[in-house]
């Protein structure tokens, strides 16, 4: 089986509960962090399918951050390939850029810090149920990229998930926290929660014993339908 590529910003990055998932059901993960020099593949034909997870950074940073302009430069390659594509929070905005949509901060300058609802939309309420409740933590969100069909919304931010084409997923929150990584995240940037927005770090901590284990039944099965080899419309229902 060929392995996943996972793409990360930074080097004491993971890709935390997804990994796991993959890894227990066999997947091999070939990680690259382009931000300490790797290399992205210049084609897709060695992988079975490409995560972009997310970063301090902005999908805006291209022209003082060559990463960032590398990876913009390489996504089209990955959709192109047609196989299963899944960005998470840079990652979606990364992917929303490529697609000529526009990255931004809140207009009111509020950022989206902690556990906050999601609404799936109405064409696909009964399809794609989302957890209730997700954790994020970005002051970015994403204009809905043409030719895109909206998955979910926020209060905040209003564009959370969308899909584009058939194998191509993005997500403006992180299906790959888990409770070690809400307690470093918290502690190591502590003066990310003092933002207007942000909750305080009992509250991300008590949200994650109540939605963790709702969110981690999310991804298991959004990864299953994935990587299907027909790729069933959503989660097939």
């Amino acid at each position: 089986m060929k392995p996943i590529l996972i793409v990360l910003h930074q080097a004491t990055s993971t890709p935390g509960l997804v990994g796991e998932v993959l890894q227990q059901k066999g997947y091999e993960l070939d990680i690259r962090c382009p931000a300490e020099g790797d290399e992205l593949p210049p084609k897709m034909d060695g992988h079975l399918a490409a995560i972009v997870f997310g970063g301090p950074m902005s999908a805006n940073d291209s022209e003082t951050l060559p990463f960032i302009r590398q990876e913009l430069h390489w996504i089209p390659i990955a959709l192109q390939s047609e196989k299963p594509f899944f960005g998470i929070c840079l990652g979606a905005q990364l992917l929303a850029k490529v697609l000529g949509a526009k990255v931004s901060p809140h207009p009111e300058g509020i950022a989206e810090i902690g556990y906050f609802p999601i609404t799936p939309t109405e064409a696909i309420a009964h399809q794609f149920p989302f957890p209730q409740y997700v954790y994020h933590w970005h002051r970015e969100g994403f204009e809905l990229p043409a030719g895109a069909q909206l998955l979910a919304t926020g209060k905040t931010f209003s564009n959370q998930a969308f899909r584009y084409g058939k194998n191509a997923y993005a997500v403006q929150f992180h299906p790959e926290i888990t409770r070690k990584m809400v307690k470093k995240w918290t502690r190591l940037a502590a003066d990310m929660l003092t933002l207007p927005g942000a909750q305080s770090r009992d509250r991300h901590l008590h949200h994650n014993r109540l939605y963790a284990k709702e969110s981690e039944l999310w991804l298991r099965e959004f990864l299953e339908n994935w990587l299907a080899p027909t790729h069933p419309n959503l989660f097939g229902k």
